[in-house]
C-alpha cells in the first residue's frame, strides 16, 4: 500500500515523460499546529558553535549507484545537523548538499531549492532543474539538499524490492472483508519494517526538523536571510520555515502550493478534485465528454480489478498499477498523448503501456529495483500527520470521495485509512502552522489546472501567512507547478521578484496564453 499521489514536482518519472503540516520532534512550544523558535536557538538555548560555525568541504560530486556525476559546475558537501533538535549538542546526522556557484558578479546569495515529495532528492534533482532557472543562476548560488531521511541524508528503507513489488498486488480499493484485512495487514507490515529499518531517526524526520535544518544551512552558507524556492511539498516546508523564522525570510517562492488548512482527509479530497479536474481537461482536449470519458476509465479500472491485464514483460497490470499509470501523465500537459495511447492499448487487453507509466512513477528500473522516494515520503508525512482515520470512519467517507471522482476518489479515500495505519510513532499536528507575522513578502503561486496541489491552496496559504506577507499569483494553465511550465508571465514575475525584489500586486493573474 502506498500513497498514490505524491506532492512532488521534480521526479525522475516526470523528467522521463518530458523527453503533500509539521510539528517538531524536538519539543517546540505552542498548540498542536506548530512550535515556535528563533533563528539561532532551539528551546531557548543558543545553538552550539560546532553547528553554526561549520566549514563545508565543497568537492566535485561523485557518481552514485543510480546516476553519473553532474558536470564540473556542481559541488557537493556534507552538513552536520542534530538528530534531535531538542538536544542540539547531542548526536548528529549528515545532510548531503549540492551547489553551483553564481556565474555573475552581482551575487545576491544562496537560493535553496526543495523539489517536493516529501522525499525528493535535491542532490539528484538540482542539476537537471538548472536549465529551468538558468537566469537565476547569474546572481544566486543554486543550492539543494537531500532532507533528513532522504537519499544520501540518512535515507530510509522500510522494505526491499521484492516486498515492494508484492505489495502492488494488494487491492487498494478492497471489496470484501478478506481484501480489507489484506490491505491493512500490508500497511502494518510496512510500518513494522520502518520501525526495524529506520530506528531512532523515525521520530526525527518531521517537516519542522527539516525547517530547522534549513536555518542551520542558511547560517553555515553565510546568508543573513533565507532565499528559497519550494515546489509542491516544498511549499509546506517553506511555510513552516516562515512561521518559525519570520525575521530571516528573504525572497521565498512557493509554487504548486499544498493547502495548509487541510487535514489528512481533506488533502485527499483536494487531490481527488484536482486530478478529476485535470482528467476533465484532458478528456475535453481529446474531444470526449468528461463525464462519459471518466465513466469509461472507471469501468476499465473495475475490469482490471477483477481480471488484471497481461503485459509484454510477463507481469500483470493490477488495478493499483493501472491507476498509477493514469496519474503520472496528468502531471504534465505534454504527457497527455502518452495517456491516450496507454488507455487505448489497455482497452484492447494489453496493459504494457500503463505498466510502463506506473513503473516510471514508482521509480522501478528494468532490473526490478525501486527508488525510495515513496518510502521516505511515508515516513516523513506519517510523523507530521496526527490523524489516524479508522477503517469504519473511512468507509463512511467513501461515497463522498466517489462523488468527487469516480476514478480517483475510491483510491484516495481508502488511502486515508491505510497510509499511516499502525504507525509506530505518533503524528505531530492536524494542520501545519504557517503564519509569519513580520516576515518579508512571500510569493505564492497557484496553477488552475494543477492536479496534485489544486490552485485553491495558494489562496489559503497566502491568507495563512498573513496580511502583507502572502502575495498570490495565479496562472491559468495545466500541469503540476507554474514556473518554467510555459508561461512568460509567470516566469518574468518570479524572476523580477527573486532578482530585483519586485513584489507583484497580490492577486495577479497570468492568462493561459501569457
Amino acid at each position: 500500500m502506498r500513497r498514490f499521489v505524491r506532492w512532488a514536482a521534480m521526479t525522475a518519472a516526470a523528467a522521463l515523460l518530458a523527453a503533500g503540516c509539521s510539528g517538531s520532534s524536538g519539543g517546540g512550544e505552542g498548540d498542536e499546529r506548530s512550535g515556535s523558535a528563533r533563528p539561532t536557538t532551539t528551546g531557548g538555548k543558543a545553538l552550539p558553535a560546532a553547528l553554526t560555525s561549520q566549514k563545508l568541504d565543497w568537492e566535485r560530486c561523485e557518481a552514485t549507484a543510480d546516476s553519473s556525476p553532474p558536470g564540473r559546475d556542481w559541488q557537493c558537501a556534507t552538513l552536520k545537523a542534530p538528530l534531535d533538535w531538542s538536544k542540539p549538542g547531542g548526536e548528529t546526522i549528515d545532510l548531503a548538499l549540492i551547489r553551483s556557484q553564481a556565474r555573475g558578479g552581482d551575487r545576491i546569495g544562496s537560493l535553496l531549492f526543495n523539489f517536493g515529495g516529501p522525499g525528493a532528492s535535491g542532490v539528484a534533482g538540482m542539476p537537471g532543474y538548472a536549465a529551468t532557472v538558468s537566469l537565476l543562476r547569474e546572481r544566486y548560488d543554486l543550492v539543494s539538499w537531500d532532507p533528513r531521511g532522504v537519499g544520501a541524508s540518512e535515507g530510509v528503507r522500510c522494505r526491499g524490492d521484492k516486498e515492494t513489488q508484492a505489495a502492488e498486488a494488494v487491492d487498494a480499493t478492497p471489496d470484501t472483508p478478506a481484501e480489507e484485512r489484506a490491505y491493512l495487514r500490508d500497511a502494518t507490515d510496512f510500518a513494522q519494517g520502518c520501525e526495524k529499518g529506520v530506528g531512532r531517526l523515525l521520530a526525527h524526520v518531521s517537516t519542522t526538523d527539516t525547517a530547522r535544518d534549513m536555518d542551520l544551512m542558511r547560517q553555515v552558507l553565510g546568508d543573513t536571510e533565507l532565499h528559497y524556492f519550494g515546489i509542491s511539498y516544498g511549499t509546506q516546508l517553506g511555510g513552516v520555515y516562515a512561521h518559525l523564522f519570520p525575521e530571516k525570510v528573504g525572497r521565498l517562492v512557493l509554487d504548486a502550493v499544498v493547502d495548509p488548512t487541510a487535514d489528512l482527509v481533506d488533502h485527499r479530497k483536494n487531490q481527488a478534485q484536482g486530478f478529476q479536474r485535470a482528467l476533465d481537461n484532458y478528456l475535453e482536449s481529446t474531444g470526449q465528454d468528461p463525464e462519459m470519458g471518466t465513466r469509461k476509465i472507471a469501468d476499465l479500472l473495475e475490469r482490471i480489478d477483477a481480471d488484471p491485464l497481461d503485459t509484454y514483460s510477463g507481469r500483470k497490470l493490477t488495478q493499483v498499477l493501472a491507476f498509477t499509470g493514469i496519474v503520472l501523465p496528468l502531471y504534465r500537459q505534454d504527457s497527455w498523448p502518452s495517456l491516450t495511447s496507454a488507455l487505448d492499448t489497455a482497452e484492447q487487453g494489453d496493459g504494457s503501456e500503463l505498466l510502463a507509466l506506473a513503473d516510471g512513477y514508482n521509480e522501478r528500473d528494468a532490473s526490478g529495483r525501486y527508488g525510495l522516494l515513496t518510502q521516505s515520503q511515508r515516513v516523513i508525512s506519517c510523523l507530521d500527520d496526527k490523524q489516524r482515520p479508522t477503517l469504519a470512519g473511512t468507509k463512511k467517507l467513501l461515497p463522498e470521495f466517489e462523488r468527487i471522482s469516480p476514478v480517483f476518489g475510491p483510491f484516495l479515500g481508502w488511502d486515508a485509512a491505510g497510509w499511516c495505519h499502525d504507525w509506530p510513532v505518533p503524528g505531530q499536528y492536524t494542520t501545519p502552522e504557517v503564519s509569519a507575522p513580520g516576515a518579508a513578502p512571500v510569493l505564492v503561486i497557484g496553477n488552475t489546472g494543477d492536479p496534485a496541489t489544486p490552485y485553491e491552496g495558494a489562496r489559503r496559504m497566502a491568507e495563512e501567512l498573513g496580511k502583507g506577507v502572502g502575495v498570490e499569483l495565479t496562472w491559468k494553465g495545466e500541469g503540476h507547478g507554474a514556473y518554467g511550465n510555459g508561461s512568460d508571465c509567470v516566469n518574468s514575475t518570479v524572476n523580477a521578484y527573486l532578482l530585483k525584489g519586485t513584489v507583484p500586486k497580490d492577486g495577479k493573474v497570468c492568462g493561459r496564453r501569457q
